[in-house]
């Protein structure tokens, strides 16, 4: 049963750590990070627990220019849609198991904005999938913008 909303870095702390616990366990997930990335957990916690702190509580802790760190895996691995949509779909659970409330809405919505950048950055595709439906909208709006000649897109 989900406890409190995501109240400061501790929550924060406990929630990418269970994470990326599940992602190293997952058969999609886990060879990209254990046996490809080779990544060392205590040394990538702290950054990520900046990243989420940036993004949920606004610290500017954050620092790295994550697209860069993804084009470095893709060009080890390619990353694609599916492995996008599992990666979302392991954080919204994991969320889901250990919290409630707003931030942790927050949380689920600005991961599946984030994996559908980082998915249409590397591969060029835009898979509406990764969205959540209130997003798609914007999105069939902007591509309508575009063909009308002009383009913003307010996505992550």
């Amino acid at each position: 049963m989900p406890g409190t909303d995501i109240r400061n870095r501790d929550d924060i702390f406990t929630l990418v750590e269970t994470f990326y616990r599940r992602a190293f366990a997952d058969p999609d997930l886990g060879p990209i990070f254990v046996d490809i990335v080779k990544l060392d957990l205590d040394e990538h916690l702290p950054v990520m627990c900046d990243f989420w702190e940036s993004v949920l509580m606004r610290a500017g802790t954050y620092h790295r220019n994550a697209l860069e760190v993804h084009r470095t895996v893709h060009a080890k691995a390619p990353l694609d849609s599916a492995l996008f949509a599992r990666w979302v779909e392991i954080w919204t659970a994991t969320v889901d198991d250990l919290h409630t409330g707003p931030r942790a809405e927050q949380a689920k919505l600005q991961a599946s904005r984030v994996a559908f950048t980082l998915n249409r950055r590397l591969t060029g595709t835009d898979d509406e999938e990764l969205l959540p439906r209130p997003d798609r909208a914007v999105l069939a709006a902007h591509r309508n913008t575009v063909v009308a000649g002009r383009a913003s897109l307010p996505l992550a």
